[in-house]
């Protein structure tokens, strides 16, 4: 999910490949990416961001898998529907599983994406490689300025990033899946490394950056879209079907709390509100929701 300026709320569907808006209660389908549409297992249409200069040039940035690799293209919006497309990265390398896919602008402009070790845990600490990584783009896709390795990688180590979000200082949070343990929240710095395959969670290793939040098992987590709203980090779990609150002070993470706890299904995303609150995608059985929740 993506907020345009004006408040219309922008939706991805990862199996239909369709790009949505909810008005005033009402869905429509705005645009379909039918270069998505194969992609299989956790393939397909993934995130979506809004540019910073949305109001002046509008267009929106996706990410997807296709038939080759996953990429991110941005497409030029109208106002009805989506039209003209342009290839922003291409080559991430693509798999039936750990296709990572999340993407948003920062507050430095630039477009921050995470992606997955495709099901090849060596791509993970390969710095030629755009798998296991968290990358940072121009709006045009080249290696933003600053970046730690003078090529797109901004951290490496990943297995398969699912949530970016910053604090009121700027800094760069994300939550990432383990393998049947370690799910992680974690503080990113420029170049960075993380550990997949090699270590998980907070191991104290000095070569690697030990997780902030470590969640032993998955089967009560599985972190995924995240929101930071108050220094406040909001993260919605898959197989835990819950929303964790994690307090953030001074770029540490204070004890993570559960809530909705299997009330809704998988929490597959979660954003800032207009209003302060937050949004919540679902993927239940029967059917998906956005929820709107006020959280204290």
């Amino acid at each position: 999910m993506a907020l345009l300026p004006d408040g219309t709320l922008i939706i991805t569907e990862r199996d239909t490949a369709e790009v949505k808006r909810l008005v005033d209660g009402r869905v429509e389908v705005i645009g379909v990416v039918e270069d998505a549409l194969s992609a299989g297992g956790e393939g397909g249409l993934l995130g979506v961001a809004v540019p910073p200069d949305f109001s002046d040039v509008p267009r929106l940035y996706l990410y997807y898998t296709s038939p080759t690799d996953n990429r991110v293209v941005s497409m030029s919006y109208d106002g009805n529907g989506l039209g003209e497309t342009a290839a922003v990265l291409t080559g991430i390398p693509r798999a039936n599983i750990h296709n990572g896919g999340r993407i948003k602008f920062g507050p430095d402009g630039y477009l921050y994406i995470g992606t997955g070790d495709a099901s090849n845990a060596s791509l993970a600490q390969d710095p030629a490689s755009l798998g296991g990584k968290i990358l940072r783009v121009t709006a045009d896709g080249a290696p933003a300025p600053g970046n730690p390795f003078d090529s797109t990688v901004y951290s490496l180590g990943h297995r398969n990033v699912q949530g970016l979000a910053w604090d009121s200082a700027g800094r760069l949070w994300a939550s990432e899946f383990g393998p049947d343990r370690d799910d992680e929240l974690n503080l990113i710095v420029p170049g960075g490394n993380y550990g997949w395959p090699l270590v998980t969670g907070a191991p104290g290793e000095e070569e690697f950056l030990d997780a902030r939040v470590v969640w032993p098992s998955t089967a009560t987590s599985s972190p995924s879209g995240m929101a930071i709203v108050g220094d406040v980090a909001y993260i919605g779990g898959l197989r835990g079907e819950r929303l964790w609150r994690v307090p953030l002070a001074d770029g540490s993470a204070g004890e993570p709390a559960s809530f909705f706890d299997g009330a809704y299904g998988r929490l597959r995303d979660t954003i800032a509100g207009e209003d302060g609150g937050l949004l919540i995608a679902t993927n239940e059985t029967g059917g998906s929701r956005i929820l709107s929740v006020e959280m204290q």
